[in-house]
């Protein structure tokens, strides 16, 4: 298990020596800046990987494209098809470039959030009110139903899991967040832990996998709590890396918190991890606004990046001190 920095979309040398400096071994870039206005090219990408290898850092996932990239997709809109062929051929450049997970997210309205709440010490924290999000008007044309937009994303993950596996690049899906039925017309099918054993379930490969946004998981009012998702899903490989955040409560209404102060066992939560065999990275995903801290957050996210390795370091360490008095006794019985 490693720690990771992301949440910027520009591999700038200041970010990546922010992130070489407080201990990070992976890189994730969020909607990177790059040529392109439907699909990337792959000396692009080449040319984005190298410049965070500079500072001995590994680019190990990219997440998102634009949306524009994909929205037909989504909604089965008449530049599907060509939308289809753009991403087969974005994926591709992914692989080859040497980036082995691509994440992306199957909102086509985005994240949502209503207005923001005050937490520990007055930082400012995003925050979701589902009664609020419901006056909110339409984001596209029409309503959509379920029916379709399940049939959209099965006729894609049929699609490029098949590609995935020819080039060897790991696929994510981000959790639909906020969790809710709907948004805006637009259904948010990755909503549940159901939801998700029927993705995985779509065409069966380790190229067909989670984008594990730990905080998203733990918003969703389900039957299955947080550390059995972590259970279920990494003892299966499904998950790809980690934003590794908290929150208040489940929906309809909660807002993030600091790493150490939300509802979520986090202590807990990264034993499950360590326990499942986890191996892949985490990021701190969001962070409240802080004291003179920058609209990127850096001393926020020192922060949750520093809990994040503290967390690592100790239950691995326990693994260890468990291991070794009963591997101890193994031998000596034989």
């Amino acid at each position: 298990m490693r720690p990771g920095f992301g949440q910027f979309n520009v591999a700038t040398p200041e970010f990546l020596q922010f992130a070489a400096q407080f201990g990070a071994t992976d890189v994730l870039l969020n909607t990177p800046l790059l040529p392109g206005a439907q699909r990337w090219e792959l000396h692009d990408l080449v040319k984005l990987r190298l410049s965070v290898e500079q500072y001995g850092l590994k680019l190990t996932a990219l997440e998102n494209v634009p949306t524009a990239f994909y929205d037909h997709i989504m909604l089965n809109g008449p530049r599907r098809d060509e939308q289809i062929d753009n991403m087969i051929y974005t994926v591709r450049n992914i692989a080859r470039a040497g980036i082995p997970i691509f994440g992306y997210n199957w909102m086509p309205s985005h994240v949502w959030r209503t207005p923001p709440a005050y937490i520990r010490g007055g930082a400012v924290a995003t925050a979701f009110d589902d009664d609020i999000a419901q006056r909110l008007p339409l984001t596209h044309d029409r309503v959509y139903s379920e029916d379709e937009m399940w049939a959209n994303l099965e006729h894609w993950i049929r699609i490029i899991t098949p590609v995935a596996e020819q080039e060897g690049i790991r696929l994510g899906i981000h959790p639909c967040d906020p969790p809710v039925a709907s948004l805006g017309g637009i259904p948010q099918l990755l909503r549940s832990f159901g939801a998700y054993k029927r993705l995985i379930e779509i065409y069966p490969s380790d190229c067909n996998a989670i984008e594990f946004c730990q905080g998203t998981m733990a918003e969703m009012d389900d039957e299955v709590d947080i550390y059995e998702k972590i259970r279920y899903f990494g003892s299966r490989n499904k998950i790809l890396y980690v934003h590794f955040r908290n929150v208040s409560g489940t929906v309809p209404s909660f807002r993030e918190e600091f790493i150490n102060t939300g509802y979520v066992d986090m202590y807990r939560a990264m034993q499950t991890y360590y326990d499942v065999g986890f191996d892949g990275f985490f990021i701190d995903d969001h962070v409240p606004q802080t004291f003179q801290d920058t609209a990127w957050g850096h001393r926020g996210r020192a922060f949750a990046n520093g809990y994040i390795q503290a967390l690592i370091e100790a239950v691995t360490k326990q693994g260890q001190a468990t291991r070794e008095p009963a591997l101890a006794v193994r031998q000596s019985a034989t």
